[in-house]
C-alpha cells in the first residue's frame, strides 16, 4: 500500500520490551547543566538571564554551537511555564544576532531535541541547540573521515560571544 520508500524493514518484536523500558528523562547525578552555571568560563556559559542561560556546546557540530536551557532541570518543552518560554525564546534571537555579528553564518539550525529516542544526547534537562551554518561546512572530513575540524578553541569562541552580547 503506497509509495514505496525504498527502505527494507526488518520485523524484531523482542525489541519492544527494550524500547518500552526505564525512564530516558532520568538523568544521573552531576547534570552539566545543572553545574555548567556554577562557573562561567569553566562552564562554557556565555550569557545568563533570569530563568534561561546560554552556554557553548562542549561537542559542537560548528563554532559557536550554543545551547540554551533553563536554570530549572526539566525534562519536557511543555513542562516549562509561560516565562521561560518567553525568555527561551529571546534568548534563541539574541544568541542568532550575536553570532552573526561575531562570525557572520549564512544560516542556522534551530532545535530542541526531545527525549533520548529523539537524539538528546542530555534527556533530562532541557536544552534547545543553536548551530551557526555555513555553505560548504559539510565536506568530506565529518562525511567520511568522521572528524570535524573546529578552527577556534571553545573558551575563545565563549570570550568573543560573551563579549558581543548585549548587556
Amino acid at each position: 500500500m503506497g509509495e514505496p520508500d525504498g527502505l527494507e524493514r526488518l520485523w524484531t518484536p523482542w525489541r519492544m520490551a527494550y524500547v518500552q523500558s526505564g525512564d530516558s528523562s532520568a538523568e544521573p547525578v552531576g547534570c552539566p547543566f545543572c553545574v555548567a552555571p556554577d562557573n562561567d568560563v569553566h562552564g562554557l556559559v556565555v550569557a545568563r538571564g533570569d530563568l534561561v542561560y546560554a552556554v557553548l556546546n562542549r561537542f559542537p557540530y560548528n563554532p559557536g554551537h550554543l545551547l540554551i536551557c533553563p536554570y530549572r532541570h526539566v525534562a519536557d518543552y511543555t513542562d516549562i511555564d509561560v516565562a521561560e518560554t518567553a525568555e527561551l525564546a529571546a534568548f534563541t534571537q539574541t544568541a542568532m544576532r550575536v553570532i552573526r555579528k561575531v562570525s557572520s553564518p549564512h544560516g542556522f539550525n534551530l532545535g530542541i531535541n526531545q527525549g533520548g529516542v529523539a537524539g538528546a544526547g542530555i534527556a533530562g534537562h532541557l536544552h534547545q541547540h543553536i548551530v551557526p551554518r555555513w555553505g560548504g561546512d559539510a565536506n568530506f572530513m565529518p562525511v567520511i573521515g568522521r572528524t570535524k575540524t573546529l578552527p577556534q578553541l571553545l573558551t575563545d569562541t565563549r570570550d568573543l560571544l560573551s563579549a558581543a552580547w548585549p548587556a
